[in-house]
């Protein structure tokens, strides 16, 4: 009797339809499987039925990119629709500093490889160049890198290997490291007839525009996250003549761990335009421009799974948002997040326009020169008549004033049950629902978070605000527009829009932004005020510094001349309630839950511990307050 359905795989389940085969047979009809030593050969077969099974399903399940666990597999899947995932990313400092030096030689050239070591909680990290840098030597002085235009250092290890091709189809150009930099690889390929390295071959990400003689190569990834070159065969890119030598230099970096060090001790090699060796006269003392930052670890598997579709399905050109948005993470590695917005979606519209919006792994801004490489990097993908703006981030913050009620009765230690409503927010703040364009904060969710944390907990009542950050000019007249994307509580009383000190000209005081509504509802005014804490009330100080849309949650200033700020780097928090507990973060807007700005106040339910029986003076919260913003 054969078998001829096989309903579960389990070890339980093959033993039994083991034994139903056997009863089947009228040798075994009346057989005590169980009491006799022929169930342990039932067992080994299951056992053996069971192991194969398992194995079967993992190798199927390998040969699909959505199903594949082993990141070699995953990779060798993305490999096949010619996606290669992104390598780790070398944390980059800017530097400056001057050498000071006896030697006669007109120029002094700084040695690609290790340049300086700095240092961030108590770890030293090396930082190096990938390529050799050439400056003139003035009056004993050489000068590298500017407060304007410094030079960039990589957090890593400069390394370098030569192969020679042998013309064999089976030689592979491996790199042995892992942890590569992939964006620091450098390739130069010396032919017969060149001279030193011989000729730079560049990188390119596929073959469009690629010719017989192109010198351009490929890079791959194979196991252990080391990398593969690959190189033209003559059709397309130009091929390799027997003979040649090849050199591969790059940087092999920690990482995101890289990040932080922002003082650095100069521990470079100089020569001299006649390739001598050359000893600075004193130690130079290197100026940090900028502190290391954007370091990054090697794309996760999950992120493979997701781009590698999407960059296929793009074709390499940049038409719809996910197009835009799979590009991006390609050409600027640092990427997070990125919101892709069209002309035709604003007010007014703006046809043939496409604006960016990108949130760093690291820090909240693109600097202008990072900007400047995008948009080169995107007219490679991007069809004709079609501009690219990229547009600085804008965050809106989440935040809570919570009023978390408890039994005494079954609580030791308040602080720490505290801190576990701190942490369970802050997982959830770690979630898809936010901290991401699009996101969505769920007050239903939040309510629940915090009334599961403990069975103590008897309540909470919870308010939401929202929050955008204003960067003044200081000492400069100026208009000023912040988009909230989300419909604002109205109180006839005013007081809806509330916002952090700041001094403008004319005026001695600290001052606020306040906010009147019209009789409609809909709209209302922007005020300026300051504090009279003799009578406990608020002094206005200029009636019409603006107007609010609620509808919109739009604010926009009049000119106005801010002349400092209460809280640092020029930034003015303007708060606000949102009419609905469940925000939004609508088109360009990154929604960020912040956690640190949120208060969470313990409260004793004195009803539920029994203290007080009647209830008469509870301590009862307000779902709504108005009040001074007034944080830091």
């Amino acid at each position: 009797m054969p078998f001829t359905k096989f309903s579960n795989l389990d070890f339980d389940q093959i033993r039994d339809s083991i034994k139903d085969y056997l009863r089947a047979n009228s040798t075994f009809t009346d057989f005590d499987f169980e009491g006799s030593n022929f169930s342990v050969l039932i067992d080994t077969l299951a056992y053996n039925t069971y192991i194969t099974a398992f194995n079967s399903n993992m190798i199927v399940n390998e040969s699909f990119l959505d199903s594949a666990t082993l990141r070699e597999n995953v990779v060798s899947l993305a490999r096949n629709i010619g996606y290669v995932p992104r390598s780790r990313t070398a944390a980059k400092a800017s530097i400056s500093f001057n050498i000071q030096t006896n030697t006669t030689s007109p120029t002094l050239t700084l040695q690609a490889g290790l340049v300086c070591v700095g240092s961030v909680n108590d770890t030293s990290y090396t930082f190096s160049i990938p390529e050799n840098i050439t400056t003139i030597v003035t009056n004993g002085v050489a000068t590298f890198g500017t407060s304007a235009e410094p030079i960039s250092v990589y957090q890593g290890t400069f390394l370098s290997k030569q192969f020679v091709v042998d013309g064999s189809l089976d030689q592979r150009f491996l790199l042995d490291n892992s942890y590569i930099d992939s964006s620091t690889i450098v390739i130069y390929v010396k032919g017969i007839a060149d001279t030193g390295f011989g000729r730079e071959y560049q990188k390119i990400d596929n073959i469009l525009n690629v010719n017989s003689t192109s010198e351009t190569y490929l890079i791959q990834e194979v196991q252990d996250e080391k990398y593969e070159l690959l190189f033209g065969d003559g059709i397309f890119g130009k091929k390799l003549e027997n003979g040649a030598v090849i050199t591969a230099t790059y940087i092999v970096t920690d990482g995101k761990e890289g990040n932080g060090p922002s003082s650095f001790s100069f521990s470079g090699r100089l020569r001299g335009s006649s390739d001598e060796i050359v000893v600075p006269s004193s130690t130079p003392s290197i100026t940090t421009v900028s502190a290391a930052s954007n370091g990054g670890d090697i794309e996760s598997i999950d992120s493979v799974k997701y781009f590698a579709p999407r960059l296929y399905e793009s074709q390499y050109r940049a038409v719809t948002a996910r197009d835009y948005q799979t590009i991006i993470q390609q050409i600027y590695p640092n990427t997070e997040t990125v919101s892709v917005v069209g002309g035709e979606e604003l007010d007014p519209p703006q046809f043939g326009t496409v604006l960016i919006t990108i949130k760093p792994k690291n820090g909240e801004y693109v600097s202008d020169f990072d900007k400047q490489q995008i948009l080169s990097k995107l007219k490679n993908y991007s069809l004709s008549g079609i501009n690219q703006k990229i547009l600085d981030l804008k965050i809106l913050y989440v935040e809570l004033e919570s009023y978390v009620y408890y039994n005494a009765s079954q609580v030791t230690n308040i602080e720490d049950l505290k801190t576990r409503v701190t942490n369970g927010l802050q997982t959830y703040a770690d979630s898809r629902d936010i901290n991401k364009f699009g996101g969505r904060f769920k007050y239903s969710k939040v309510l629940s978070v915090i009334d599961n944390i403990d069975s103590s907990i008897t309540s909470n009542i919870t308010k939401v605000k929202i929050r955008r950050n204003l960067k003044a000019l200081i000492n400069d007249f100026a208009q000023y527009e912040l988009c909230f994307g989300n419909r604002f509580h109205v109180d006839p009383k005013g007081m809806n829009i509330k916002s952090t000190g700041f001094t403008i000209s004319g005026v001695n005081d600290t001052v606020y932004l306040s906010d009147t509504p019209n009789d409609d509802g809909l709209t209302g005014v922007m005020t300026v005020v300051k504090k009279d804490i003799a009578n406990n009330k608020n002094v206005v100080v200029i009636k019409s510094a603006g107007t609010v849309d609620y509808v919109k949650g739009e604010i926009n200033l009049t000119t106005i001349n801010i002349t400092s700020t209460v809280k640092p780097n020029n930034i003015i928090e303007v708060q606000a309630f949102p009419e609905s507990n469940d925000v939004i973060g609508l088109k360009d807007l990154y929604l960020n839950f912040a956690i640190q700005n949120s208060s969470i106040n313990m409260v004793r339910d004195t009803i539920t511990s029994g203290e007080q029986v009647s209830g008469v003076g509870f301590k009862v919260t307000s779902s709504y307050t108005n009040g001074e913003l007034t944080r830091g």
